[in-house]
């Protein structure tokens, strides 16, 4: 019996199944495949962290203690896979003799680095001219004496006066402030900018150089064995973490370890939460939908099923034996729809990016499992329990009745107003989320634990639930009370079968609603992910623009007299305008802040000053405001704040004079606020017109020229300055600053997200719109033939499909759009933290969701356009057949 029931099945309900087997591997498929995204992408944070780090560990050894005995107990430590002694000695001054003049910069540091350093941290030190090895001179160091390699250079010592030694080299160092750190310090405590002055010496020239001078230092740098770190950041945290205080107690107090990688993975572990975060907002709603695209496509034939539940209980079928019918349909469901969204995410993974497991090795196959347990769980909910409900409560007599003869019952939650209740719900939790105050993830900086605030997910969660019940409620009593409406709407395609298409649509009213909400939440699902990913990538480039500056900035060294008129110097083949932007320090009252001259007329020219940026007026009023009163001042939330400034308010800042180099008082008037700024620190600072700091302070020195390509050839651009400039100064690109910037966050393959997501919420959406209405007009072939018995034309059976065809449309995507945008303005603030800086607008793509649209309206067109095809066979083989 089972055997000719499966073969029945497969044979006669061909369409069903089919679309059973659809909604699932749908689910499946997007669980799998979203799953071992983020199992992959934490394991991507995890791998750049560990990989920004050129130093894993800086181990401070204290004073009094033996660096033999430190480095031996370091060597011993587990997971240490290298360690070299580093010399630091603090210097008071260097000088130069360079073209007959003598130049003499501030104190400084020397290091004493031995044999083989740059082999094990080659991401330490990046060499820019002469020698890899020797003396070597960092690039602000030169820049000060206007050394270079074969010129000779004085380095003075605390306690021993001034040792000359040869420059071999021009040395970069790009992880400066973590090299010259104050080991064992809170963050806050920290030196505010790595030292301007260093030389690099080989040890044993160190040791020479620098025996009986005061302030000599020694560090153990240490390369760590990362491969046996977990892919968790979070985890990975933990684990080097517990390390190092492991080492720092069975030193005794002789060392303290300075924990770079600790670091690197402490803001990956937040970044982490984040992804996870992204995974629930964005995936969980394309499960739920998949898994309610299935339940509807079974709902569609329900009314057969319980027919032929009813035909079985005559012929003498025991509840057992109906129960394991329904149960085999759930399970070749089940299964087939499981392993085809497995294949289906397997492909997915290949095709975005470039492996089955979507890099993330052991952890997809545990993605894969759960995957398939829910798609399992989805197929017996559909058909399975709707079969044992049946069987329960309606006897044989009522299956011969249709749906809506049964029940003409509002739903419960209709009666009750939960569609009224969730929505307020939601309101009062965007609220409370979205506050000044609030934190999606805590994450205090040093500690293990780490915190996620779940609950801000019903915000979002009870508006696309409460929005899907009022729309079925709208959709109920437009149906249930609009019958003449509904008439007039019908009567150009189905002319005297208008009041009978009506009642037709008001007698259906539960079904086209479910299939108007389901289209609806589809379409809603697919425009708040296209908005979020836009939005997202919007600000990705924002973000990589205001750390830049421009598409090509090229930064001068600090106290580099380089006047405006260098500029033109700049503008080679492809540079359409050269900026240049003043950079200074300025006291207000005892706090040391960055200070921007800008020139208001035309810094919009080479860079982009959003609205967004500013308090107190758009950018071009208040660049207006800089501009026709040079002492006006732009300031921070952070300042204003503090000295409780109001519009108008004098501000005293400390400026150094350049003739006197004595810091003298200038007087500004707060203007607005600036709480973003072209290569502007992320806390406080200052911007003002250029001309009058130049006044005030007696020069006119540029800090950085920002260079407008027009936005091509960047990266072209900024390799020939280089090589114009040398190492005078230090040239930056936008594609360069894009891959460096933001958080580890946005090195995640998020064009790969976006197209999974994008591809599912297509799918969905043309699944909702056509699959169950084609299934819905399947199941009423019996009505067709009967209409057509009592004289009904093909042109009134076409009108009558094509009016709940664009009723559908028009209600779904309609609903959808309205419920999309809410979702999008809700999930972008609720998800603030994953923006830097904040949009100040949605990003649409408009391009996206027109397809979208057209591709749901052409798949319930097909349905409609299939079903009329089916209207058109004979009335009596019809009958027969059914």
């Amino acid at each position: 019996m089972i055997g000719s029931w499966t073969a029945g099945l497969a044979r006669y309900r061909t369409g069903r199944l089919l679309a059973a087997l659809a909604g699932i591997a749908l689910a499946v498929a997007l669980v799998a495949a979203l799953g071992s995204f983020l199992t992959a992408s934490k394991a991507t944070m995890t791998q750049r962290a560990v990989r920004s780090v050129a130093v894993d560990w800086q181990v401070q050894v204290q004073p009094g203690a033996d660096p033999g005995a430190v480095m031996s107990l370091v060597r011993k430590a587990p997971g240490t896979r290298a360690a070299l002694p580093v010399g630091f000695a603090h210097t008071t001054g260097f000088t130069a003799r360079v073209q007959g003049s003598t130049q003499t910069t501030g104190p400084g540091m020397a290091l004493g680095l031995p044999d083989g350093y740059r082999t094990l941290f080659p991401d330490a030190i990046r060499t820019l001219s002469g020698s890899p090895t020797g003396v070597l001179l960092a690039q602000q160091t030169a820049s000060n004496l206007h050394a270079a390699p074969g010129d000779s250079i004085g380095v003075q010592f605390p306690g021993i006066g001034v040792r000359q030694v040869k420059v071999d080299g021009v040395v970069d160092l790009p992880q400066a402030d973590s090299l010259f750190q104050t080991v064992g310090a809170p963050s806050q405590s920290q030196p505010t900018a790595p030292p301007d002055n260093v030389v690099l010496l080989p040890a044993a020239r160190f040791a020479a150089l620098t025996r009986g001078a005061s302030a000599v230092t020694t560090q153990i740098h240490v390369a760590r064995d990362d491969a046996r770190l977990p892919s968790d950041p979070a985890a990975a945290f933990t684990a080097v973490t517990g390390a190092a205080h492991n080492l720092e107690a069975r030193s005794a107090g002789a060392a303290l370890v300075g924990n770079n990688i600790g670091a690197a993975l402490d803001s990956a572990r937040q970044d982490a939460l984040y992804a996870q975060i992204l995974f629930l907002f964005l995936g969980v709603p394309g499960a739920v939908l998949a898994a309610a695209l299935t339940a509807a496509v079974a709902s569609a034939g329900s009314e057969r099923r319980r027919q032929e539940q009813g035909l079985l209980r005559l012929r003498g079928l025991r509840p057992r034996q109906i129960t394991a019918l329904a149960g085999l349909e759930a399970a070749l469901i089940g299964l087939v729809g499981g392993l085809a969204g497995l294949g289906i995410a397997a492909l997915t993974g290949r095709l975005a990016f470039g492996a089955a497991s979507f890099g993330a090795g052991a952890g997809t196959w545990a993605w894969y499992g759960t995957a398939f347990v829910l798609g399992a769980a989805v197929a017996a909910g559909a058909v399975l329990v709707p079969a044992l409900r049946d069987l329960r409560t309606v006897t044989v007599a009522e299956t011969r009745k249709e749906s809506g003869a049964r029940s003409t019952r509002n739903p419960w939650w209709m009666r009750y107003g939960l569609d009224f209740a969730l929505l307020i719900g939601s309101w009062l939790v965007f609220r409370a989320s979205s506050g000044n105050q609030y934190a999606l993830v805590l994450a205090p900086e040093g500690v293990p634990s780490i915190s996620v605030s779940y609950w801000a997910f019903l915000g979002p969660a009870l508006l696309w639930i409460g929005a899907a019940l009022l729309l079925w409620r709208l959709t109920l009593l437009a149906l249930t009370h609009g019958r003449p409406a509904l008439a007039r709407l019908a009567r150009p395609l189905t002319a005297s079968l208008a009041g009978t298409t009506a009642a037709t649509l008001s007698r259906r009213r539960r079904p086209l609603a479910r299939s108007v909400v389901l289209l609806a939440l589809a379409v809603s699902f697919a425009l708040s992910t296209a908005v979020f990913n836009a939005t997202y990538r919007q600000q990705a480039e924002v973000d990589a623009r205001l750390t830049n500056g421009a598409d090509v900035t090229v930064t001068e060294p600090p106290g580099a007299r380089v006047p405006p008129g260098a500029g033109s110097a700049l503008k080679i083949s492809g540079v359409r305008h050269v900026e240049p932007l003043q950079h200074r320090f300025a006291y207000v009252g005892s706090d040391l802040q960055d200070l921007y001259g800008v020139r208001p007329g035309t810094i919009a020219q080479a860079t982009s000053l959003q609205d967004a940026y500013f308090a107190g007026g758009t950018a071009q009023q208040l660049m207006r405001k800089l501009a026709q009163r040079p002492d006006n001042l732009l300031v921070s939330v952070e300042t204003v704040n503090d000295f409780q400034l109001a519009p108008g308010d004098t501000v005293n800042l400390r400026i150094q004079d350049a003739r006197t180099k004595a810091l003298r008082t200038v007087p500004f008037h707060y203007a607005g606020i600036a709480k973003e700024f072209p290569t502007a620190p992320k806390d406080s600072f200052f911007v003002a017109n250029a001309s009058y700091i130049a006044k005030a302070t007696g020069s006119d020195a540029v800090g950085a020229f920002l260079l407008d390509t027009g936005g091509t050839h960047q990266k072209q651009i900024a390799a020939r300055l280089r090589s114009q400039l040398g190492t005078s100064a230090t040239v930056s690109d936008l594609t360069q600053t894009r891959g460096t910037v933001g958080t580890s966050l946005t090195s995640v393959d998020l064009a790969g997200l976006t197209r999974i997501e994008l591809a599912f919420a297509v799918l969905l959406a043309a699944g909702a719109g056509g699959l169950v209405l084609a299934l819905g007009l399947a199941e009423r072939r019996r009505t067709f033939a009967i209409a057509t018995v009592l004289g009904a034309r093909t042109r009134q059976l076409r009108g009558m499909v094509l009016t709940e065809a664009l009723l559908l449309a028009a209600g779904g995507l309609a609903g959808g759009a309205v419920i999309g945008w809410a979702l999008s303005e809700m999930l972008v603030k609720v998800l603030t933290g994953v923006f830097d800086p904040p949009p100040a607008a949605l990003a649409v793509p408009g391009v996206y969701l027109i397809l979208t649209g057209l591709a749901a309206l052409i798949a319930v067109l097909a349905a409609a356009l299939n079903g009329i095809r089916g209207a058109r066979r004979p009335a009596v083989e019809e009958l027969r057949d059914l």
